[in-house]
């Protein structure tokens, strides 16, 4: 019998989320699907080990143009769930892929630590289990807002990648693929790879600011330094050029910069 591999899905948006369903779809003809996300919105925790402390996994019924998914859901955030259904349902077979997404609003530049789209991705690479974050643009008033959306070009790139990376051997120190969809893209759209953009993107703005101004009283804008944007950064992949980002992440965070002339600065 020849091996299908297996994808476990998850993502920060909720078990209900159209985007989950959208990426089972993506990937369903290619292997065996297992989901396992969190019970409630978990936008923006990042790789937080959070949740209820007596939460367990609870199967939940899921579909798929009719067609049934074995899924469970948890009350945690994204990295806790994928942790905890690596221990408790892949024990005896570890996931080919792990796919996170596909998330309502794109997860780019230096604000990707707050993803927990990424967070869930990078929680199975550091157990050795390749990954893929996959989101698609849209405007922020969206992000919370799980409206219709037309998932098409998202769920074909990501069946292109999950497909390349099933069968491929990345390089060392590619320990995850982010993908981000740009809003309007069709399956013709074109893709290049792109580095991690040192802007913010993603901006909380307070129309009064003030001591006592609410969180909730805050709006996620999106703010682009179009003068110091990198040109191979995903940012100006996504924005600029309005084609499909593919930015490959390490979990290696050490910087770059040569020792000796920290070792220099340091001593200065």
């Amino acid at each position: 019998m020849t091996h299908r591999p297996l994808f476990l899905l998850t993502n920060d948006d909720g078990i209900q989320s159209p985007g989950l369903r959208a990426a089972v779809r993506a990937v369903r003809e290619l292997g065996e699907v297992l989901v396992v996300a969190p019970a409630t919105q978990q936008t923006a925790m990042g790789r937080s080990f959070t949740g209820r402390p007596d939460a367990v996994l609870e199967p939940v019924p899921f579909e798929v143009d009719g067609a049934a998914v074995r899924a469970f859901a948890c009350e945690g955030s994204p990295a806790s769930v994928v942790r905890h259904g690596l221990q408790v349902l892949c024990r005896e077979r570890r996931p080919d892929l792990l796919v996170s997404g596909i998330n309502y609003g794109e997860n780019v530049g230096s604000s990707i630590g707050a993803s927990g789209t990424v967070g869930a991705a990078m929680e199975a690479a550091a157990r050795g289990i390749p990954a893929l974050a996959a989101s698609q643009q849209m405007h922020p008033d969206r992000f919370m807002h799980h409206g219709d959306q037309d998932w098409r070009a998202s769920e074909h790139f990501l069946r292109l990648f999950a497909r390349k990376v099933v069968r491929a051997r990345l390089p060392q120190d590619v320990d995850l693929l982010k993908l981000d969809v740009p809003e309007g893209a069709t399956p013709e759209t074109p893709w290049r790879l792109s580095r991690l953009s040192r802007q913010r993107y993603f901006e909380l703005v307070f129309d009064e600011p003030g001591l006592h101004s609410r969180l909730k009283d805050g709006r996620v804008t999106v703010q682009v330094d179009h003068e110091a944007l990198e040109p191979d950064s995903d940012v100006h992949a996504l924005v600029r050029e309005r084609v499909v980002a593919v930015t490959p992440l390490s979990l290696d965070a050490t910087s770059r910069a040569d020792f000796a002339d920290i070792h220099r600065a340091l001593e200065g």
